[in-house]
């Protein structure tokens, strides 16, 4: 029996050294059974599953159910070191992304009835101006008519940036009702399980998408924005700048 906890532990080890970002809990045990069928899924978790405590020197716990080798971890910043963060191509622009979520918060996530790109500072203020913002309004035929709700979004394909992301999408709720953060899915993972525990926390919307190609992002949501209420001080404030674009 621990001739196979040892074969299972070099295995788990030889998957972690092949991924600097780390592996999930699950995925771990998924990849280390297709290795070997011999080895039964029992045995398996039962060698795994307190694999950051059995060699607390090796092996990181950066977030919930995710596994990683500490030599992958800056020693700083407890994150994963810099030069194995995903870089974005030079030649992908911020914007060229705005159209395609609008069309996707629009006719796929279905959240509102008209989307728009906004950026630019079109809203002239330090609290930032949306990426994208929208309305969700009910038809003329609806027998039960829901007052307006504005959805703004926060699109950021940099990597380095997330944590501005979400202080930007956080401000959106001045305005909007609900608030959308939308980083790429080649953030690292814990960071991206950071987010989702801040944005389940703070009511935000949640999307992934392939930064590196803006023509098929693969816009994935990972949580619905919760519905809260603006300031409406500040709502008609800022929809005034917009007002020909979005309620014409």
């Amino acid at each position: 029996m621990a001739k196979i906890a040892d074969r299972i532990t070099k295995i788990a080890f030889d998957i972690l050294k092949g991924a600097p970002e780390g592996v999930r809990y699950a995925d771990l045990v998924r990849r280390i059974s297709s290795s070997d069928d011999k080895l039964k899924t029992n045995t398996i978790h039962g060698t795994v599953w307190n694999l950051d405590q059995r060699f607390p020197t090796k092996v990181d716990k950066p977030s919930r159910g995710l596994l990683r080798l500490k030599e992958f971890t800056d020693t700083d910043t407890d994150q994963l070191r810099s030069d194995l963060v995903a870089k974005l191509p030079a030649k992908v622009s911020e914007d060229e992304f705005y159209e395609p979520f609008a069309d996707w918060l629009q006719n796929d996530l279905e959240e509102c009835t008209l989307a728009i790109p906004l950026g630019r500072n079109k809203f002239r203020d330090k609290w930032g101006t949306p990426d994208v913002i929208g309305k969700r309004e009910s038809k003329r035929s609806d027998i039960m008519q829901a007052p307006v709700e504005i959805v703004s979004a926060e699109i950021k394909p940099e990597v380095s940036q997330l944590v501005t992301a979400f202080g930007q999408s956080c401000a959106y709720c001045l305005f909007s009702h609900k608030s959308y953060l939308v980083v790429p899915r080649q953030s690292p993972q814990d960071e991206l399980a950071r987010l989702d525990s801040l944005c389940q926390v703070f009511g935000i919307g949640l999307v992934l998408f392939d930064s590196a190609h803006p023509a098929d992002p693969d816009f994935e949501i990972r949580a619905r924005a919760r519905r809260q209420e603006p300031d409406l001080f500040y709502s008609n404030k800022y929809l005034k700048l917009i007002e020909a674009d979005l309620f014409a």
